[in-house]
């Protein structure tokens, strides 16, 4: 089952390296690919979901623009530290396209997700929806 309002469930954008007000991190869980989250330039970027309790995921699609690298981390923690690396991935470049990638889990449990933006394909990127395949 693919959940496209994270928000629904009770999930919550607990951590954002940086955020303008007109495109806030709670952005990415609305389930509205028209809104988004931008970065304020530089990078590393990051941003951390927590769900309400402990979710198993086996996949996430993460819908960005001119995101170039990103990596993945996990914790079954209630609070957002110690997190293990899960996954990491290059985005293909979409030239005034969004770019959707599906990115498998292998069915990890998580209470908080990270994605750390290593790169871009511009000093901003945006993230307009991330969903979990459970």
């Amino acid at each position: 089952m693919i959940d496209s309002s994270l928000s629904s469930l009770g999930a919550k954008v607990v951590v954002a390296a940086s955020s303008d007000e007109n495109h806030p991190p709670e952005n990415i869980i609305d389930g509205n690919a028209k809104t988004f989250w931008m970065s304020t330039g530089m990078f590393p970027q990051e941003f951390i979901i927590r769900f309400a309790e402990p979710t198993k995921i086996s996949a996430v699609t993460v819908d960005s623009y001119n995101v170039k690298h990103v990596k993945i981390e996990k914790n079954t923690s209630q609070h957002a530290s110690q997190f293990e690396s899960v996954t990491e991935k290059e985005f293909e470049h979409t030239e005034g396209h969004l770019q959707s990638n599906a990115i498998s889990l292998n069915g990890s449990s998580a209470t908080h997700l990270r994605f750390i933006i290593t790169s871009g394909y511009d000093h901003f990127v945006a993230v307009h929806t991330v969903s979990v395949q459970n």
